[in-house]
């Protein structure tokens, strides 16, 4: 069975090194992202999940890429980019999804585009997460269950939603399969 906090294990010396690098304390990093001096050396330290919210945050204070904190390297178009079908960066941003960044490559995002996998799950075992931003989902394949803000959506191959990342929302795949589905973050 994989290690759930091996992600954010990887990502979080990034996160140290270029703050670090660029001058920041953790209380001017902090400042600089809109959290508590405590949740920088929580988020570097490596032993908690990182939401995207923060490394876009962190990425922007400091002047770089998200990429640059997800893979450790530049990206480096600008006009365009293609990904191939199961190409795309592996990023893990929730333990309970997996995700494949689709424009890692491309210089300046303004969205984060994804390929989500859900996996079937019990109710029970949702986990509410919020971030910044807004998100735009649309099913590939599977039936998906989002609870979104204490209301329950199903959403099947076609359907698309568009919502305030704020607020709480959980995934899970229904009928006992996974879903997969394209999640833009703005």
């Amino acid at each position: 069975m994989s290690d759930p906090a091996a992600p954010a294990r990887e990502i979080a010396p990034r996160l140290r090194e270029l703050r670090e690098s660029v001058g920041l304390s953790p209380e001017q990093m902090a400042a600089r992202v809109g959290a508590a001096p405590e949740e920088v050396l929580q988020f570097e330290s490596g032993e908690t999940e990182i939401p995207a919210s923060y490394l876009f945050k962190a990425a922007q204070a400091c002047g770089v890429d998200t990429t640059v904190l997800l893979s450790g390297g530049e990206p480096h178009l600008q006009r365009y980019t293609v990904t191939r079908s199961g190409r795309g960066l592996t990023v893990d941003r929730r333990k309970d999804y997996g995700y494949s960044s689709l424009a890692s490559n491309f210089i300046n995002r303004r969205m984060e585009p994804f390929l989500v996998v859900v996996p079937a799950k019990e109710a029970k075992d949702m986990v509410q997460h919020t971030h910044e931003g807004h998100e735009f989902m649309y099913i590939l394949e599977g039936r998906l269950e989002i609870s979104l803000g204490g209301t329950s959506l199903t959403l099947e191959p076609g359907d698309s939603l568009y919502f305030d990342s704020m607020t709480p929302h959980a995934l899970r795949g229904l009928d006992g399969g996974q879903v997969r589905l394209l999640d833009v973050i703005t």
